[in-house]
């Protein structure tokens, strides 16, 4: 089954255009409804649990987002010469369902993301795609046999497992641990995927080293900065960038986030998050009840508001995020074990011939109609990632001059490791909730709005006790005998 006839039974089945209409009872059936939910964190997954949360829970909560820098998060583009360059996620797969939801959703218009490699050795190009797919073909068997047609199935049949999770949150469930999401994807098998290596599991499955070590590991790096030792689940999701049908928002990714945030009709908050508190106060019926406060620090000094839930939608990791957590028993970490790669995207306006021809220019995030990639004769814009800053020497390496260097510096993503660490839970205590722990299986947009849909379903759940909608098992089997 190719991957378009993938997606396409997924949109036939579960609608997915309708994804995040599902409610068990109308709000009136149920208990009142929570005052104040605050969400740390401005990128796609704060931005998403907003959306999510507010079809949940309907018109009547407010819901704050707070936001220290610019709204996208990671999500991030570059100005140049008038015209904006992605530095952060480029590159959205066809099979991210809750990513094209919300552009329909949204009205937001998006262009195809031309996705041809070429491998580079550090003496020669070993492999350079063509535009015919019969030469790529004939190539592929030529330098690596059987496992060039392999890995497409290979790669389906990690990705088809996957993909019930849309299937999942549509009928309503959720999970309270990345753990028991991923078991309930594809079992003790997937789970595995993320304690052995790309390269152990691609080795066991009859690849060879040679296609490993040129095909896999390039992909692997381009993707997340890592060779084939990092897990075999990230790893996977490093191989599908190299799959057709890639795309992206016309006028850069971060839109998807700000357009979120109006539809869901959120307030924005531009403040820096210092600390969450946990209170009690006295309830109508004479017992205690808890509450959050939330103190920030924003142009006009430092201050607190009260929640009824909290969702922090930012890595509590060093580096990224410095939330204190009071009055928890037992204490919740400020930050968790783990660190996320450091990453370096340079932007190069050349004016000159390459001196190096394996590199690809890239295209503003606004690509006006007729559209084409400018000549050699004239300046394009070029991109590199790199674990460390550029030096004028390495640059005189591949041009013979340039126009100008953009170069943003950020903590991208995880150092994935085979021998991980436990991830933390979605659930850090009652009405407080985690997004980031699904980037430990994989970090990308879509997990990000999968993390996001998951937790407003949580969240839903815990304040109407409906604990049959969490951490369910065997929901494959259930679901599919309903159809």
């Amino acid at each position: 089954m190719s991957l378009r006839k993938l997606l396409f039974g997924v949109l036939l089945f579960f609608g997915i255009c309708q994804v995040g209409l599902w409610h068990l009872a109308s709000a009136s059936e149920l208990k009142e409804q929570p005052e104040k939910i605050a969400i740390i964190g401005g990128g796609i997954g704060g931005t998403g649990a907003a959306y999510f949360l507010r079809q949940e829970f309907g018109p009547s909560v407010k819901i704050d987002v707070f936001e220290a820098g610019t709204v996208g998060g990671r999500l991030a583009t570059e100005n140049i010469r008038g015209h904006d360059y992605e530095t952060g996620g480029s590159i959205i797969h066809p099979l991210n369902l809750h990513m094209k939801h919300f552009v329909d959703k949204l009205g937001l218009s998006t262009h195809d993301v031309p996705t041809k490699i070429a491998v580079f050795d550090g003496k020669e190009l070993t492999f350079d795609e063509s535009d015919w797919f019969i030469v790529n073909f004939l190539r592929k068997l030529w330098r690596y046999g059987l496992n060039s047609i392999s890995m497409p199935k290979w790669l389906e049949g990690i990705l088809s497992k996957f993909m019930r999770i849309y299937q999942y949150q549509q009928s309503g469930y959720s999970f309270s641990s990345m753990e028991q999401l991923l078991h309930a994807l594809g079992g003790d098998s997937f789970l595995t995927l993320l304690n052995q290596t790309l390269e152990e599991v691609m080795l066991a499955d009859g690849f060879s080293q040679v296609f490993i070590d040129n095909v896999v590991t390039p992909l692997s790096r381009f993707a997340f900065g890592q060779t084939a030792d990092l897990t075999a689940l990230v790893g996977a999701v490093s191989l599908a960038c190299a799959d057709s049908g890639q795309w992206a928002v016309d006028g850069g990714n971060k839109r998807v986030c700000s357009e979120l945030l109006s539809h869901s009709k959120a307030e924005l908050i531009q403040a820096r998050v210092t600390d969450i508190s946990l209170k009690m106060k006295p309830s109508k019926s004479g017992t205690e009840s808890s509450f959050y406060e939330v103190n920030y620090v924003g142009d006009s000094g430092p201050t607190h508001s009260i929640y009824d839930i909290v969702i922090v939608a930012t890595p509590l990791h060093e580096g990224l995020s410095d939330i204190s957590f009071s009055g928890f028993s037992p204490p919740i970490p400020s930050h968790f074990p783990g660190h996320y790669h450091h990453l370096v995207t340079t932007l190069v306006l050349d004016n000159e011939a390459l001196a190096f021809n394996s590199l690809s220019s890239v295209d503003p995030t606004h690509l006006p109609p007729g559209y084409h990639r400018p000549p050699a004769s004239e300046s394009k814009v070029w991109k590199f990632f790199s674990q460390e800053p550029l030096a004028e020497e390495q640059l005189r390496e591949i041009f013979v001059s340039w126009e100008g260097v953009w170069e943003k510096r950020w903590l991208a993503y995880p150092s994935y490791s085979s021998s991980p660490h436990p991830m933390p839970p979605f659930v850090l205590h009652d009405r407080l909730y985690y997004l980031s722990p699904i980037e430990w299986a994989a970090s990308c947009m879509e997990f990000s709005a999968v993390s996001a849909r998951n937790v407003a379903l949580l969240v839903y759940h815990h304040w109407h006790d409906q604990t049959d909608k969490i951490d369910q098992e065997d929901l494959h089997t259930r679901l599919r005998g309903e159809l």
